[in-house]
């Protein structure tokens, strides 16, 4: 049996894959694309013809056949191509992550604060899994759950792909347990501990989350620690424990309760900032997760070595 083609990781990024469509399922490729050039360009709005022409001559667009594409590759319906995520220019992130623990299975990270786990818009070799690709020569790395790109701490990553399904089903089954630390504006009529709970979904803009009417479905419970006064602002570190793990689930639930994160810069309202100002970072650190261990069914536990500062 032959193994499917795919082209290798390089420097760390592996290839994207896109499927092409048979021309009675998108009748209009049947019109447009004759070539698989014709199709990346429409499929592909937001990139020039240019980045496509320049990827294809640099030999970094591959068939399933294996074969390079050309200029003049014809379209074929309901076959693959590959190709590799690329930037013209990519400003550098000045933060390392931490390697906490590694074994055959799993690893984990601790990320630091603006460096994106995944990836995606304007990173691809400033990500952390682009970083520990190249760091390990490990094209299996895999994350295991989210973190906010804003957000430090302990992240996991799968590094067998037999045995990752065993780790996304914790997550998936509620058998972790996480634990965050955040500093926020405090409120002196909060009563502590508070176990908030809302129904989330897709804000506007696109990459926020709102509150809407409905049966709850994120959960989160709030504990204070201490709480500081100076220069007329109360400011407190909180613990926080996310019962389920929507996206954005505490920084919209400490907003909904009057004291958003620190720093925050979509809750409660976006304030977009440059992409390398990195001078006020969103005061939230995954501090703490835990679960046994799918593999050796033990109970293990992995913990920052970062620190929020009140």
């Amino acid at each position: 049996m032959n193994t499917p083609f795919k082209p290798p990781m390089t420097d760390g990024v592996s290839p994207s894959c896109v499927h092409l469509p048979s021309l009675t399922a998108q009748p209009a490729f049947a019109t447009h694309c004759t070539t698989i050039l014709d199709f990346l360009i429409q499929k592909f709005p937001q990139i020039s013809s240019e980045v496509w022409i320049n990827r294809i001559l640099a030999q970094k667009v591959y068939q399933d056949s294996g074969e390079l594409v050309n200029m003049h590759s014809a379209y074929v319906p309901n076959s693959k191509i590959y190709y590799y995520r690329e930037l013209a220019h990519e400003e550098h992130i000045p933060f390392e992550a931490q390697i906490l623990f590694q074994n055959d299975h799993l690893l984990v990270v601790d990320k630091p604060h603006f460096l994106p786990v995944t990836p995606t818009g304007r990173f691809v070799q400033q990500s952390l899994l682009v970083r520990l690709k190249q760091q390990l020569n490990c094209e299996d790395i895999t994350p295991i759950h989210r973190l906010d790109r804003e957000t430090a701490g302990v992240m996991l990553f799968s590094l067998q792909p037999q045995t990752r399904h065993f780790y996304q089903t914790l997550f998936q089954d509620r058998k972790v347990t996480k634990q965050y630390q955040a500093i926020a504006a405090f409120r002196d009529d909060l009563i502590f501990p508070v176990d908030y709970q809302s129904h989330m979904v897709k804000g506007q803009p696109f990459f926020t989350m709102q509150e809407i009417e409905g049966p709850a479905n994120s959960f989160t419970r709030i504990e204070l620690l201490d709480v500081t006064h100076d220069l007329g602002q109360s400011l407190a570190r909180y613990q926080l424990y996310p019962l389920s793990g929507k996206q954005h689930q505490l920084r919209v639930h400490m907003a909904a309760l009057g004291i958003p994160i620190l720093n925050d810069p979509f809750y409660p309202t976006v304030q977009l900032k440059a992409d390398n100002d990195y001078s006020a970072p969103l005061q939230l650190l995954a501090q703490r997760i835990g679960f046994i261990d799918p593999i050796t069914q033990q109970p293990v536990e992995y913990a920052s070595q970062q620190n929020l500062i009140l």
